[in-house]
């Protein structure tokens, strides 16, 4: 029988060690988009692949993590001390190929022999993988055009680097000396967790440490089934659409039923849109985390995410749609566009059944950009990624927060000193977008506006969303505004599409102005 002191002791050191594993992963990191905008996320895993703890990360990552170390158990028979698989595929457990998830088994020595405790797994986002752009983030319409494909195979085994592998990594990607140091980074992220567990065996001891995973699980339960208790019964309709898909697909529709019955919810997407030619369709494991991340917004602050957490929530994402796409699809906008617009009509089913908890629609986009070309300095290629942030929606009562990034982005904003420093650009405004929050007794957040003044000849590719649509109200409060895309070439101003892949030269200027959060409940007069 596990006391509640020591579980909540136990409960804070595998937190802890997650925690450290980002902090790791960060600071040994190469690139920009991991060492300073943190697009990475950190877990551990039981023996049978039961998440057990996380960071708070990335929600996009962390929910659709689970199936990468199941892909993992299922495709090799026998671990040993010092393996690391590596995997990127989204059809076997990935999200989109940028996102290369690291896993490494944790085995402790008890009497001369190895036994495998766990797993300890990362996910960063690298900045080029290959494919038909810089960046890795084009306007595909079949997975193989977004780069390397990556099923679950060992990276390191038995502590022996797979050099091969690593070359052939390396041969496909447009920044090799990036991407060898965000690897390594990775491993040693891995490494420290591994340490850490092995650390608390020590302590606690072999069985002791076992008997505590099930108990934190089973706790995670029970405040999930609690919590969905409170809210009624019933089944809750709510769609919204992504304004196209990059190759002529407009609207794309995404319709969920969340039906609640006890302790228990599912969350049905029948009806939404056959999956598309563009790469905005999602693969399941993204279109699980999103409801994942929906439910666990609903529960106490201090709630552990693990398996438990999401025991009780049921997802049905039919095969064939843009929530659960079968290959070969392009899927690069999937983990990053698509997921928000899931979240926006999960949180839209929720407002009927919580409306005064539910706040209102967020920007339902990161603001995607990729970039590359030759940078003069080094003569080398370089590859540029970042998401950005906007307005939050806002929350029954209280004003939502501007300029920031929202539900499954978690990420921050690239610093205009290491930009400017890492790559042939310059940022020549960074401001909020004053007045793009929707009004109501409470007022959405404001966007951003960022514009970049290219140096050298540059492809750059966008994908945006919510730019046709707005962030919907709720309770009578009105829609965020649009967001906008704009290049000036020349000294002519040209309004572009949300998806665009485009070469642009030197001193044209790009703005990206990212939407508003909608407005929560009825106003008499608008605030200023």
């Amino acid at each position: 029988m596990v006391d509640p002191v020591s579980l909540e002791i136990f409960r804070s050191a595998l937190t802890a060690i997650a925690e450290e594993m980002g902090a790791v992963l960060m600071h040994s990191s190469y690139s920009p988009n991991i060492k300073e905008r943190r697009d990475f996320s950190c877990a551990l895993f039981d023996a049978h692949g039961r998440l057990i703890a996380q960071a708070a990360h990335i929600p996009v990552h962390l929910g659709a993590m689970p199936d990468s170390v199941a892909a993992a158990l299922a495709t090799f028979e026998h671990f040993a001390p010092g393996d690391c698989i590596a995997l990127n595929d989204p059809f076997l457990g990935g999200s989109h190929l940028p996102d290369i998830t690291l896993i490494a088994p944790i085995f402790v020595e008890i009497e001369h022999e190895q036994h495998l405790l766990g797993f300890a797994a990362n996910r960063a986002h690298h900045a080029d993988v290959g494919g038909m752009s810089p960046g890795s983030m084009p306007l595909a319409s079949e997975i193989y055009q977004e780069g390397i494909i990556l099923p679950p195979i060992k990276l390191w085994e038995a502590g022996q680097l797979n050099q091969p592998l690593l070359t052939l990594i390396l041969r496909n990607v447009r920044t090799p000396d990036e991407r060898r140091g965000d690897l390594a980074a990775q491993v040693a992220a891995n490494r420290t967790a591994t340490r850490r567990i092995q650390d608390l065996v020590e302590r606690w001891g072999r069985a002791q440490l076992e008997e505590h995973f099930d108990a934190l699980i089973d706790y995670a339960q029970r405040i999930a089934e609690a919590t969905i208790e409170t809210i009624p019964d019933g089944s809750y309709h709510f769609a919204d659409a992504l304004d196209d898909d990059g190759m002529g697909t407009t609207p794309v529709p995404i319709a969920v039923t969340v039906t609640v019955r006890g302790s228990v919810v599912t969350v049905d997407f029948t009806g939404s849109s056959p999956q598309t030619r563009g790469n905005v369709n999602a693969v399941a494991s993204v279109a699980r985390s999103a409801a994942y991340y929906v439910l666990r917004c609903l529960m106490p602050d201090d709630t552990p995410v693990n398996h438990g957490t999401f025991a009780p929530i049921s997802v049905i994402a039919p095969a064939g749609t843009v929530v659960n796409a079968r290959p070969p699809a392009a899927v690069a906008q999937g983990n990053v566009e698509t997921s928000q617009r899931i979240t926006d009509v999960i949180f839209g089913a929720f407002a009927q059944a919580l409306p005064e908890v539910v706040p209102a629609a967020s920007q339902g986009t990161m603001n995607n950009i990729t970039a590359g070309g030759i940078d003069p300095r080094t003569e080398k290629p370089f590859a540029y990624y970042e998401t950005m942030g906007g307005g939050m929606g806002a929350r029954p009562h209280l004003d939502g927060l501007s300029g920031v990034h929202t539900h499954m982005s978690n990420t921050l904003n690239t610093p205009v000193e290491a930009l400017e420093y890492a790559y042939p650009m310059r940022i020549t405004r960074y401001q909020l977008r004053d007045g793009s929050g929707g009004h109501g007794l409470a007022r959405g957040g404001d966007g951003l506006v960022r514009e970049i003044t290219f140096t050298v000849p540059t492809e750059v590719t966008l994908l945006t969303e919510r730019r046709q649509r707005q962030p919907y109200g709720l309770q009578g409060g009105e829609p965020g505004m649009c967001g906008e895309n704009r290049l000036v070439h020349d000294g002519e101003e040209t309004l572009l599409p949300g998806k665009i892949r485009l070469r642009t030269f030197p001193n044209d200027r790009l703005t990206i102005a990212s939407p508003g959060g909608g407005g929560w409940g009825q106003a008499t007069e608008h605030k200023e």
